[in-house]
């Protein structure tokens, strides 16, 4: 039963994001409609993106523990791993479905851009 809401969620997640990322929604200005469906859509879509970005921050951090224990500490193996899993975005904002900025799920070092 629970596999079934998650599926629904996901569906609606994703016709959401189709529908408010086609181009007369949003292409009509800064209207109240579309600014209200670009909303709901980042919501829906976080709702999805927002755990799995969690999961794969979590399982990041565990390897990049165990690779600097396992590495004697060294930080430039365990850094990079750190950083990719880590950094990067936690929701969808409504700029990242009208392309206005990029998702980005794998984050980058700081020091490197």
């Amino acid at each position: 039963m629970q596999n079934r809401s998650r599926s629904k969620l996901a569906g609606a997640a994703l016709a959401v994001l189709i529908a408010s990322s086609a181009g007369p929604a949003h292409a009509a200005g800064d209207g109240t409609a579309s600014q209200a469906l670009l909303g709901t859509g980042s919501a829906l879509c976080s709702l999805v993106y927002g755990p799995l970005k969690i999961g794969y921050a979590l399982v990041g951090t565990t390897i990049s523990g165990l690779a600097w224990v396992f590495t004697g500490g060294s930080t430039d193996v365990a850094a990079p791993i750190l950083y990719a899993s880590v950094r990067g975005d936690y929701v969808v904002t409504p700029e990242h479905l009208t392309l206005e900025r990029p998702l980005e799920f794998v984050g980058r070092d700081p020091d490197r851009f």
